[in-house]
């Protein structure tokens, strides 16, 4: 390791210890610890107690500690009052707090804690000033960070990533070249479809991965068609979908504009223009809105919706407000989701399935982490972080939601002792389904987990990772199925109907069996593969990643130019599904690259995702989100179909009672 240059700055003296040590923060910021590239970064450390007989072999064994680079560069501001800091620059790029506690420096309990995107020369005073004094806290109040710091990428990272970079290029080209302009390629027959309104949804949904690639062209391409979208009508008979156009056009346009330095404001300008008319869907005084609007008379389609459709709005519309400074956007999505989480839940903080838009009262108490609810829950947490609002209602009922789930849904297999989130039916069955969609809330679970500083949420999400991994390495092609099932530890099976006896037999073997076994090009057990990756820092993680993008190579590529889903994960000659879907662009490849690239190229700690796998640029993060679970309403009896203890997640009330069927 290179020696570490220490520098002795002048302390303020006799100044209280908040003041003093707040100034410290601000003169290891404003002296210059940092790069004029801004791809630098300072750990500042409050070190209660500690005096200046620091050594040189002191502070390496600490930057050994930490795994810090070689070249990091190291000011000790000595003691002050009663408290200084340690402020190190490392080629990292982003600006930490690091927590020691006072009495242990020889063992260095250390922890470093993400607060922060690189501090640049450009910043204003003013700015620097803000930064600084926010920076100054106690270990405990630091900003609560995702990531694992430190996290080295494996040898043959790099090879994967090219080879993710070059499936996504063989698989656009063949858009570019059969479809440009239109929603998606079939790349079997060479044909077109526009299931997202003909708007090009390939093209806007695929930008902020192509920006993260460095595909320039590409890119630049898509900005400039972006700017000739016409959002005002349809390009198709169909009415429009309040929820796919926001997470694809809006998030999709948004995100790009961030990514690209913000220099691009008709990106913003297109995104507007799409939500104005999708605000067609808000009628009257109703705070929840429906599902379509019909853009040829800007009227709703009257129907029933569901929460995911009503509560995934959020982190695009006020991300609009921002932009626009017309705060409507943000209101209006605020408001449907705090209407469903407000409706009587029929377990605590599990909103069902179906609501109505003209009442917002809940139609189907149908309780799923998977399609149809799956992002509802997924935004709550989202929300809280991307806005760092004050009002608690996002992320305590997200709480709240994992503990329910936690005490009534989390069941173990028999075969395998695999950890899944079951179904819970209207008429309060337990229903031990899973399904590829669902499996996004590993990643969910570690990001809300680290955010609310729960670790028996992280290490649950962990297995339930791990669950959901199993579906791609039980099947033939090494790639997940759309739908599963499992028989859980008290030998119930309820979902589709009774297993097969070739069910049964695949069961005993990996410890799920398959009900639906198409692949239509689904994200979410990568996603939840990269968030693991991200928070732990293990390599297996990787590893898991390069086997899927092999399996894709082997059973995906289409001879003559681009990639397909497959109707049969579990079979190596199966036929295929001709199409490609935009969330292959959009999220399966994006994923697949992060997992492969810089740790801190997009962070976990300064990016926050829409369900779409478009990144949003997040502010600081807060200490923690969320004060705890909301009081439960009803206290019935505990369910039936788990056995032995639940984990504890908090002193909530006991659940149930929820019939077992078999």
């Amino acid at each position: 390791m290179g020696v570490a240059r220490v520098a002795f700055l002048t302390a303020c003296g006799s100044l209280a210890a908040s003041v003093c040590s707040r100034w410290l923060m601000e003169m290891c910021i404003l002296g210059g610890a940092w790069h004029d590239s801004g791809l630098s970064l300072i750990v500042g450390a409050v070190l209660s107690g500690i005096t200046s007989e620091i050594t040189l072999a002191t502070l390496s064994h600490l930057l050994i500690h930490l795994h810090a680079e070689p070249a990091a560069r190291v000011s000790f501001i000595p003691r002050a009052s009663t408290e200084a800091f340690l402020c190190i620059q490392l080629d990292d790029g982003y600006l930490y707090g690091l927590g020691i506690h006072p009495r242990a420096v020889g063992s260095f309990p250390a922890f470093l804690v993400p607060t922060h995107r690189a501090l640049r020369p450009s910043y204003s005073p003013t700015m620097r000033r803000t930064i600084a004094a926010a920076l100054f806290l106690s270990p405990l109040a630091l900003g609560a960070n995702i990531q694992k710091p430190g996290i080295r990428l494996p040898a043959n990272a790099a090879a994967n990533r090219q080879a993710v970079v070059d499936i996504f290029t063989d698989s656009y080209q063949t858009y570019r070249t059969l479809a440009f302009g239109h929603d998606e390629v079939n790349p079997v027959s060479r044909t077109v479809q526009d299931p997202r309104n003909g708007w090009g949804a390939s093209i806007v949904d695929g930008l902020s991965t192509m920006h993260i690639m460095g595909l320039t062209d590409f890119f630049n391409e898509g900005v400039n068609f972006s700017q000739s979208i016409n959002f005002n009508q349809s390009n198709t008979p169909n009415t429009v979908s309040v929820f796919e156009s926001t997470i694809r056009y809006v998030g999709g346009l948004i995100s790009a504009y961030e990514l690209s330095g913000k220099q691009h404001f008709f990106l913003v300008e297109k995104a507007k223009q799409l939500a104005d008319k999708l605000a067609f869907a808000w009628v009257g005084n109703n705070t929840v809105p429906f599902g379509f609007v019909d853009f040829s008379d800007n009227t709703p389609t009257f129907q029933t919706s569901n929460i995911a459709e009503a509560g995934t709005l959020t982190l695009e519309w006020s991300r609009l407000s921002e932009y626009t400074g017309d705060d409507k956007y943000r209101a209006l999505t605020e408001g449907s989701v705090k209407d469903i989480a407000a409706q009587p839940d029929p377990l605590p903080g599990l909103a069902g399935q179906g609501i109505d838009p003209t009442s917002g009262t809940i139609t189907d108490p149908y309780i799923t982490w998977g399609g149809g609810s799956d992002s509802y829950f997924e935004y709550l947490i989202k929300y809280a972080r991307l806005s760092n609002t004050p009002d608690n209602t996002f992320a305590n009922t997200w709480r709240t939601a994992v503990d329910s789930s936690i005490k009534t849904l989390l069941k173990t297999s028999t075969v395998g002792n695999h950890l899944y989130l079951a179904d819970f039916d209207e008429s309060r069955t337990i229903r031990h389904v899973g399904s590829h969609l669902a499996c996004f809330y590993a990643g969910n679970w570690l990001m809300g987990g680290r955010l609310t500083n729960n670790q028996t949420i992280v290490d649950i999400a962990l297995e339930l990772n791990d669950a959901c991994w199993n579906t791609y390495a039980g099947d033939a092609t090494g790639i997940g199925p759309e739908a599963f099932a499992f028989i859980s530890s008290d030998g119930n099976f309820t979902g589709n109907g009774n297993p097969s006896a070739d069910q049964i037999a695949f069961y005993q073997k990996n410890g799920y069996y398959i009900t639906s076994s198409d692949y239509i090009q689904r994200p979410e057990v990568l996603e939840s593969n990269f968030y693991a990756w991200r928070v732990t820092g293990d390599s297996k993680y990787v590893d898991r990643a390069a086997s899927a993008v092999s399996s894709f190579q082997k059973f995906l590529k289409v001879s003559t130019g681009g990639y397909s889903g497959i109707n049969d994960v579990n079979n190596v000659n199966t036929t295929r599904i001709d199409e490609t879907e935009s969330f292959w662009f959009a999220e399966v490849l994006k994923y697949l690259f992060l997992t492969f690239d810089d740790p801190n190229a997009i962070s976990l700690d300064s990016f926050v995702f829409n369900t779409e796998g478009h990144p949003f640029i997040a502010p600081p993060a807060k200490a923690t989100y969320g004060t705890g679970i909301n009081p439960a309403t009803k206290t019935p009896p505990p369910p039936t179909t788990t056995r032995g203890p639940r984990p504890a997640v908090s002193p909530d009330a006991q659940l149930g009672p929820i019939k077992s069927a078999s």
